[in-house]
């Protein structure tokens, strides 16, 4: 089944889960399509949240992120990247490790195509 139809809902009804590996990063997952595995979700970085444990990042997917709020700091490029700041990264594209001293969170879409 593709991703859900869903008309707008309050989106405090979905809980916040830990993303493996990283202490003070939670992901919401908005949608899902289990076939493909494209998703939408939140990404939030607690402050002081390091994902260094994870490493640099590849996926074979395609990847938006927007920043909707705080901060966080890309530790290869030494670069801060603060909030409105939109990426998009494609498939195999290296990214991160990050901190975020003040806290983070992002709006991101994952998609196969």
């Amino acid at each position: 089944m593709p991703k859900p139809e869903l008309e707008f809902f309050d989106v405090s009804s979905i809980p916040w889960q830990p993303v493996a590996g990283v202490e003070g990063l939670y992901e919401k997952i908005l949608s899902r399509d289990p076939g493909t595995g494209d998703y939408t979700r939140l990404l939030r970085f607690d402050p002081g949240c390091d994902t260094t444990p994870n490493g640099v990042q590849r996926h074979d997917c395609w990847e938006e992120v927007w920043i909707i709020e705080g901060e966080m700091h890309d530790l290869p490029l030494d670069q801060t990247f603060t909030r409105g700041m939109y990426a998009c990264r494609p498939p195999g594209m290296p990214h991160g490790p990050w901190k975020s001293a003040k806290g983070c969170m992002t709006f991101e879409i994952r998609y196969y195509k």
